[in-house]
């Protein structure tokens, strides 16, 4: 019988991180969104790839670096036929790799809005405290203390009160942990001493 509530939370960004782009088309910086589409172009034996955007107001385009000037041969198969395919898992960790992106880019919009896929790992009869693991497909830019807000129903401050006393506990353990953004792994235990709270704080989290 378990008496940790042991929930796993996959945090889904609602869309990729967008750059903010100067549009020939709309004459001023305009959001641009990935259309999922990879172009090559073959010169000899030397291959460009780029990922292709589209300005999300006149959907003018942008061709998004992937590499220049590779060697055809250097390439191995499969990245070759997801090249030439566009394959969607291929695209989507272009699409998701903000770091890369701002590289590219002066400024990116990242998803403010996520979706939270609740998994429960253990029988869930006479738990006492919540153990919620974190996992992301993809990189989030997220706030922790916001998406515990969002999710369980208590405010940031709440969040701080709890955290303080020990009532909630983050692993990695950092003293800003609340502030600092999600990341794969993170792991929140908490062992709330109000059972009225307890109880409701474990129902969002489980998505009722």
């Amino acid at each position: 019988m378990c008496t940790i509530l042991h929930l796993e939370w996959s945090i889904i960004p609602k869309f990729p991180p967008r750059p903010i782009l100067a549009c020939s088309g709309c004459g001023g910086h305009k959001p641009f969104r990935s259309s999922g589409r990879i172009r090559l172009n073959a010169s000899g034996k030397r291959l460009d790839a780029w990922l292709i955007y589209k300005c999300t107001t006149c959907d003018a385009t942008w061709n998004r670096p992937v590499f220049e000037r590779q060697s055809v041969r250097s390439l191995d198969p499969t990245l070759l036929d997801a090249l030439q395919t566009s394959a969607p898992d291929f695209v989507a960790r272009l699409e998701f790799d903000a770091d890369a992106l701002r590289t590219k880019a002066i400024r990116i919009a990242e998803s403010e809005e996520f979706e939270v896929r609740r998994q429960a790992l253990c029988d869930l009869a006479d738990w006492w405290k919540i153990h919620i693991a974190l996992v992301l497909p993809f990189p989030a830019g997220l706030r922790l203390d916001r998406l515990l807000a969002a999710e369980l129903g208590l405010s940031r401050s709440r969040l701080q009160k709890l955290f303080k006393a020990g009532e909630i506990t983050v692993e990695p353990v950092r003293k800003d942990a609340l502030k600092r953004g999600i990341r794969e792994g993170t792991t929140i235990i908490l062992d709330l001493r109000d059972e009225a709270e307890r109880l409701s704080v474990g129902g969002r989290a489980m998505g009722g």
